[in-house]
């Protein structure tokens, strides 16, 4: 008990020390069952393996509320084989006690939460796995420029301006041979980017 209450005091701490637009997944053996109160479902969903919440539990649930967090490994719907992430040595006692909670923003991101019995890597735990898709957003700057310097890749079904432009290609790399052994990677790395973007210049047109 001494050791969970500690360990929400600094979690607390810590997530004082995030910027707001981070993602952040707080994820663990937290030792908490989490029940069915109709108190606690816009955190943790209708999913849940016990019926009524222990004490860390309601800790946890008190927490994400705090911190404008969700529990994500309550609000998928599963068999309960793959629900509970603990078995009793007694073989008969199923806990779900190891979590997975985001930031209410971010809740989206995760797409399912389930537990795997098969995995083996020396613990009384079930494996908690959980799908993660991210979308990176690109600044509208960025993406003007992006849209200025997209070129025609069409033209390149063009055999005969297929094959010039891979002249041209061919002939501005060969030129850089004698940068390859260069200290100054970056360097190289621009040569390489100015002569591609040169050679498609000279063989196609810019999209509109």
């Amino acid at each position: 008990m001494i050791q969970k209450t500690v360990f929400m005091r600094n979690s607390s701490k810590i997530f004082y020390h995030f910027l707001k637009y981070h993602m952040k997944i707080l994820l663990g053996d937290l030792n908490a069952k989490v029940g069915r109160e109709n108190i606690f479902k816009p955190t943790i969903g209708n999913e849940n393996l016990h019926q009524d919440s222990s004490d860390n539990g309601v800790r946890i649930v008190n927490f994400a509320r705090s911190k404008n967090l969700v529990v994500k490994s309550t609000m998928f719907a599963h068999r309960n084989i793959h629900t509970n992430t603990l078995t009793s040595p007694d073989e008969k006692t199923y806990k779900q006690i190891d979590r997975i909670l985001i930031d209410r923003r971010w809740h989206s991101s995760i797409l399912d939460v389930r537990s795997f019995r098969g995995a083996d890597y020396d613990t009384d735990h079930y494996l908690l796995v959980a799908k993660i898709r991210e979308r990176l957003a690109v600044s509208t700057q960025a993406a003007q420029k992006f849209d200025r310097e997209r070129f025609n890749l069409r033209k390149l079904s063009e055999l005969e301006l297929r094959k010039q432009h891979l002249i041209n290609i061919s002939n501005r790399f060969a030129d850089l041979k004698n940068l390859i052994d260069s200290k100054d990677k970056n360097v190289f790395w621009k040569n390489i980017k100015e002569d591609t973007k040169f050679s498609a210049t000279e063989s196609l047109d810019l999209c509109e």
